[in-house]
């Protein structure tokens, strides 16, 4: 089943008033670091991205019980954090920190390097966004299947119970709660950076 960037926005205009706009995970300059690697990574990537307004950036430098994901907005300057898990591969003992990343296939590990956004689908994890790896360091996420997606197991109670989230197998898994908005914000044709910043 496809769904339209329509049905999208009308589901996260609905549920925006859940998410903080905050940087729990920044220390002081942290967000105006984090919009100086988006131009940066912008100006470098050229006419690959083709919609520049909105920028998402995993910081996997920080725990996963930390909102570690910040959808940027690169007009208004304004910041958002949720969180998100990493791939069971780059935390092998269920730490709740990124460990190594891998591009290898089976490797079950988050991948860093940036991103272009693609299409919505609905998967065997629901609604869903695909991705294309533009880095040496991600370049298989297609061949992986590397994708955007929902998850149980990201949650504030996850955390309240294991002091962490699960891990995905690779994905950028995103609270149920939150993926209305990252999906209607983070479109098809979007940069999405992920690494230890």
């Amino acid at each position: 089943m496809d769904f339209s960037r329509r049905q999208l926005l009308g589901s996260a205009l609905a549920t925006a008033g859940a998410t903080v706009f905050a940087r729990p995970a920044l220390a002081a300059g942290g967000s105006s670091m984090l919009f100086k690697k988006a131009r940066a990574e912008l100006e470098r990537l050229g006419d690959t991205v083709v919609h520049r307004d909105i920028v998402g950036i995993a910081d996997f430098s920080n725990p996963s019980r930390l909102r570690r994901f910040y959808l940027l907005d690169m007009v208004s300057g304004r910041a958002s954090s949720l969180l998100v898990a990493h791939g069971r591969g780059s935390d092998p003992s269920h730490l709740g920190w990124v460990q190594r990343f891998s591009n290898e296939p089976d490797s079950n590990a988050t991948s860093a390097g940036a991103y272009l956004t693609g299409n919505y689908y609905t998967g065997k994890h629901g609604r869903s966004m695909r991705l294309r790896g533009l880095d040496e360091g991600n370049s298989n996420a297609q061949v992986r299947a590397i994708v955007v997606h929902g998850a149980w197991y990201v949650s504030p109670d996850i955390i309240r119970q294991h002091g962490k989230l699960g891990r995905s197998e690779g994905c950028f898994a995103f609270a149920e709660a939150d993926l209305d908005q990252v999906l209607a914000r983070l479109g098809p044709g979007k940069l999405l950076l992920a690494g230890k910043l």
